[in-house]
């Protein structure tokens, strides 16, 4: 003969109760324990910032760089490796925030990277006008896939960069 664990009996409306709450742990468990919590998302975020303000630091040397082929047009390529370096600036600021927000390892460059450091070769005009509408396309496209500031930020990016090309260097 079985014998009940309780001697108290439970109504259905308590047996409901327990088994709801019983759920509800139960899922709320399962899925902290099977997430990274976005960390590998974020990391790709931060990847993609970084070759946007490695993009800018490219196209501000090319800019500075072509001022030795056309000196007709200082003032207009200064404006532009001034713009696209403080573009590069304001992507490291948001690399770094994003870093320290649980982006993992990922570190926020504080010095150009290897490439961009070493002189390069003077660019065209047609080169800069180029490199600045791929940028363009480049943040465009990034913007899309982010919201919030990010998508802001690199939206205010491409709309520059484009009207740099456009406006800047006819």
């Amino acid at each position: 003969m079985l014998t009940p664990l309780s001697t108290t009996s439970h109504s259905r409306r308590s047996a409901l109760k327990i088994a709801g709450a019983a759920s509800i742990g139960a899922i709320a468990f399962a899925a902290t324990a099977c997430t990274d919590n976005g960390s590998a998302q974020a990391a790709v975020e931060v990847d993609q910032l970084t070759s946007q303000a490695d993009r800018a630091r490219a196209d501000a040397a090319a800019a500075s760089n072509s001022i030795a082929l056309a000196p007709e047009r200082v003032a207009a390529l200064t404006t532009i490796s001034a713009e696209r370096t403080a573009h590069a600036d304001a992507l490291d600021a948001e690399i770094a925030r994003a870093a320290g927000g649980g982006a993992g390892t990922t570190s926020t460059p504080s010095t150009p990277s290897a490439s961009s450091t070493a002189p390069a070769a003077p660019a065209g005009i047609d080169a800069v006008r180029a490199s600045l509408a791929e940028s363009a396309r480049s943040a465009a496209d990034l913007a899309r896939t982010t919201s919030g500031y990010r998508a802001g930020l690199l939206g205010s990016i491409s709309a520059a960069c484009a009207t740099q090309a456009a406006v800047l260097l006819p």
